[in-house]
């Protein structure tokens, strides 16, 4: 009778599964629903350490402040606050509501409208820990997918935030600073264009104005 020894493989080292989680939003100090959901985020991520290390997940945690119709354009940006794990926006809708911290950011006589989570039939103003921790558990058990642009179909800025990036470089133009007289930032350049015009100073000692 013949037989046959299968020697088994060594060991290998696996590569561990990446998944990446984009965080954007208009403010982390002033806006209670950025820092609400900063924090969910965090707390979210803490409850799953165990769970992805031993699945040998790797967490790629991106933070952005989107403070210019640049960075929205670049990040295909519609509503603040927003979760993409993936690539993929964690709600499945993009429902909003007057936002009384960010109307006060921007000085906008119109307001500003942030996210509204929608979750389990039920909404709130910050994300749910529960939801970060579903969508990323489904992420990590399940099939494999490639990342998807995010927003497909952008084709411009929200009009809402087109207002809060124009009304936020007026207050930041309206406030005193080394750069250059409140009077001169008043004339210096268009609305639209303060938040670059009249930046924070340089380690030269000037901005946009000088």
């Amino acid at each position: 009778m013949n037989t046959q020894t299968l020697e088994l493989p060594r060991q290998q080292k696996f590569s561990p599964r990446q998944v990446g989680v984009d965080f954007l939003f208009l403010d982390l100090n002033t806006c209670t629903r950025c820092v609400g959901t900063n924090q969910n985020l965090e707390i979210a991520i803490d409850s799953l350490k165990q769970v992805l290390m031993l699945t040998g997940t790797q967490l790629n945690v991106n933070k952005v402040l989107i403070d210019s119709e640049e960075k929205a354009k670049a990040h295909r940006f519609i509503t603040s606050p927003t979760i993409r794990v993936n690539g993929r926006d964690i709600a499945l809708e993009t429902k909003e509501s007057r936002c009384d911290s960010c109307t006060d950011l921007c000085g906008c006589s119109e307001g500003t409208d942030c996210r509204i989570w929608v979750y389990q039939g039920q909404e709130y103003t910050e994300a749910p820990v529960a939801m970060i921790v579903e969508a990323l558990l489904q992420e990590v058990y399940g099939a494999p997918q490639k990342a998807t642009p995010a927003s497909p179909n952008y084709d411009e800025v929200p009009e809402n935030l087109q207002n809060f990036f124009v009304g936020q470089a007026v207050q930041k133009a309206n406030t005193p600073s080394s750069c250059c007289a409140p009077e001169k930032q008043e004339s210096c350049c268009e609305p639209s264009e303060k938040s670059a015009c009249c930046g924070e100073v340089s380690q030269s000692g000037s901005c946009g104005c000088q």
